[in-house]
């Protein structure tokens, strides 16, 4: 390990950034040309196979499977036009991850030759094995089935000679196995409620499309030290490690100067993305050494969620070219910043007003108030819901400690809006408004686009805050599947929609209650009931711990209540409600969720019972031995007084070094011994807990012995790349 630790050190100092596939070409000249967009459809489908996906886009309409296979053979000849041989169902199985199969073209003829063929039957629908992805008890062995099912809203693309078609995946039994199954739905869901709502200010509203602009955090390292440190090539996070003289203390990596190596491999993916019609608009160094962000123009959610998870796997593949690797792990060093993605969220209209933009009239801004207030109130009511969606393991190594947002739910809305809240729920009484206090209402609502987005400042600590024309959901993990929190949000969204439309109706239809004063009265009972989730302050503090429990605000004690949170009765409401989870699957996803758990704990519980018994303590005793090797020649050298004297300093290091043994090799025995006791038990709850607060704990205990040794032991001896090296990629 010492031999693979120093070679990989000396590969790094003498390695230069090379540039392996330059673009000097404007952007715009090969922007999406890997996607078969409306452009590629025009040219290479029919007139009626073109509309028929675009009324599918659009309307929701179903394809005709004749229609199918006209549009199948158009994107079977651009995408062999673009150097395909295969195509796969490209989907979202509940892993955080994507997968594929891939299929040939090429079909040969009986008497000999070939040809190539795909049929609309293949474009539409595949069948994978449903029982080998995470199924939560859905699928068994025996039942394999799944379907595949093409996603017309999402384009396809081709990477690396294969087309890839967006699908989702569904269970032979129709429950949903994938993240775009439930958002989808999602997303239908909110755009019903939002439009019915929309009819109160604009009669030319049809729909309404959620945005999302995420922000992809990431960390890079050299691949040498990445292949000589086995907890991070294995977990993705380091599971010892001193922490370095030097790190982000400084502040001086946040937005400074790109490495040469680094920038190069930024341009190399981004040219990538933008063949794939990924929009990236930004790119940054982050807080922590070697930790980067890149995010992306805002686009329609369920777009936006494929190219997230698509700009993954491209980066991943780009780094191994470039002698580099990739880690989205949302806490793969200790002691300096993790990493998250951020999930800025709004809602568009067919007619193009971002309906959480403030316009330019009272009107509008009534319009801007009715959706951020029910946004508020949305968060509000499914707020620990909220939480359970972005509680993972990796994430619950990031959350709070002054680096991301606390498992506690709360909203920032700014100075400037808060006051307006508070005006409105001054000002607002049930009884009726005379024509002055309205006109004076609204002509205080009408100034909010001069300032607003000056005096909205924005709040890191905050995880739900409002930043000027969109919410930003700050707490999500960077590997997380970013449909996760969209799921709950929208769904929680479109709730609160449908019961703000049956308030006002109400009051408009059996009270007499003008509609603008119907508005209005229903807003300012929301915002006296959100009172206590808004919170303009430092979200770290241990204040606002203590203020947020005296509020009754929703928090994450630990991750298996948090996962079971899904099944809190109002949640299951919420979901059956808008049929976007029946029972079964929000059983299936617990069950998935504990069990991804456990499984991480045990690996990682391995890995580091492995690194300690047979390459930590070995090295601690062969430090010894040098020691004990020095002290014989120092006897040997010097008298009885002077030896005890001149020996001191290595006995003391003897016996520290001898302590830290016995305490790691016994923590480490009996770590095991409680994942035997977990590893015997059947039920996944019951298992996960026992992994969760049995085994766990014993990580920082045991990384506590081992860090104090490598402080200790000679630095040539040392068996892995330390954080100053794996820190350190300028």
């Amino acid at each position: 390990m010492a031999t693979l630790r120093f070679k990989a050190l000396t590969d790094l100092v003498n390695k230069k950034a090379e540039r392996l596939s330059p673009s000097c070409e404007n952007i715009s000249k090969y922007y999406s040309e890997n996607v078969f967009d409306r452009a590629k459809m025009r040219q290479y489908l029919s007139p009626e196979a073109y509309e028929s996906v675009v009324s599918a886009i659009e309307e929701g309409r179903r394809i005709d499977r004749k229609v199918a296979d006209q549009i199948a053979a158009g994107m079977k000849a651009w995408a062999m036009d673009r150097g395909a041989t295969h195509y796969a169902h490209w989907f979202q199985p509940l892993n955080d991850s994507t997968a594929e199969k891939h299929d040939s073209f090429f079909e040969p003829l009986w008497n000999g030759g070939s040809f190539e063929s795909f049929k609309g039957s293949m474009l539409v629908q595949q069948e994978p094995d449903a029982s080998s992805f995470p199924n939560g008890g859905l699928r068994n062995t025996f039942e394999a089935r799944g379907y595949t099912a093409w996603d017309p809203s999402s384009p396809a693309f081709v990477l690396e000679g294969t087309l890839c078609i967006p699908t989702i995946f569904v269970a032979y039994t129709g429950e949903a196995l994938d993240f775009k199954t439930p958002h989808i739905k999602s997303l239908n869901a909110l755009d019903k409620a939002a439009t019915d709502v929309c009819q109160y200010f604009d009669k030319d509203v049809k729909k309404v499309s959620v945005t999302l602009g995420w922000e992809q955090e990431y960390f890079i390292i050299d691949e040498g030290l990445f292949l000589a440190r086995p907890d991070l090539m294995i977990t993705g996070r380091t599971l010892m490690g001193n922490i370095s003289a030097k790190d982000q203390q400084l502040e001086d990596h946040y937005f400074g100067s790109i490495p040469d190596r680094i920038k190069i491999f930024m341009e190399d993916f981004e040219v990538e993305c933008y063949k794939l019609g990924i929009p990236l608009k930004t790119r940054h160094n982050e807080v922590a050494p070697n930790q980067y962000e890149c995010a992306p123009m805002f686009e329609e959610a369920n777009l936006a969620v494929d190219h997230n998870l698509l700009l993954m796997t491209v980066m991943h593949r780009v780094a191994r070219r470039h002698k580099l690797r990739v880690l989205f792990h949302e806490k793969p060093f200790k002691g300096i910043n993790g990493s998250g993605k951020h999930a800025n969220w709004s809602m568009m209209t067919d007619t193009g007003t971002n309906l959480l933009s403030p316009g330019k009239t009272p009107k509008t801004n009534i319009q801007f108030l009715t959706f951020m207030i029910n946004s508020m109130k949305a968060v509000d009511e499914h707020a620990a819901l909220l939480l359970s969606s972005i509680a993972s393991f990796s994430n619950s190594h990031r959350l709070g400690g002054n680096e991301a947002p606390p498992s506690i739910m709360s909203v920032f809305l700014g100075t400037t809006l808060s006051n307006i809240l508070d005006q409105i729920e001054e000002r607002i009484t049930d009884k009726k408004l005379t024509p002055d206090e309205k006109t004076e209402i609204k002509l205080d609502i009408g100034r909010i686009p001069d300032i607003l987005l000056d005096n909205t400042d924005r709040n890191r600590t905050s995880p739900f805050a409002f930043t000027g024309n969109r919410f930003e959901f700050r707490a999500v993990g960077s590997s997380s599947n970013t449909a996760s929190p969209l799921i709950i949000l929208n769904t929680a969204m479109a709730q609160q929609l449908v019961r703000f439309k049956a308030e006002v109706d109400n009051l408009i239809e059996v009270k007499g209650v003008k509609k603008d004063e119907a508005i209005l009265q229903v807003l300012r009972q929301i915002i006296v009931e959100t009172k206590k989730i808004r919170f303009e302050g430092n979200g770290y503090s241990k204040e606002w711990v203590e203020e947020a429990a005296r509020r009754g605000l929703a928090s994450i004690p630990d991750l298996p209540a948090a996962f079971k949170e899904f099944l809190n009765p109002k949640s299951v409401r919420l979901f059956e409600e808008f049929g976007v989870l029946n029972l079964s699957e929000i059983h299936a996803r617990i069950d998935i969720r504990l069990e991804a758990m456990e499984k991480k704990i045990q690996i990682e519980s391995r890995l580091l019972g492995d690194l300690a018994i047979n390459h930590i303590i070995p090295t601690a005793v062969k430090y010894q031995n040098t020691l004990i090797e020095n002290l014989k020649g120092l006897k040997e050298l010097y008298g009885a007084g002077e030896f005890e004297t001149f020996a001191a300093p290595q006995v003391d290091t003897l016996k520290t070094i001898s302590q830290h043994i016995i305490e790691i090799r016994t923590k480490v025995l009996d770590m095991i011994e409680e994942r035997k006791v977990a590893n015997n038990i059947d039920a996944i709850e019951d298992k996960a807990d026992a992994y969760y607060f049995k085994v766990l704990p014993y990580f920082e205990e045991i990384r506590y012995h081992i860090d104090k040794l490598e402080a200790l032991i000679d630095d040539e001896l040392w068996p892995l790349p330390k954080y100053r090296e794996l820190l350190l990629l300028n």
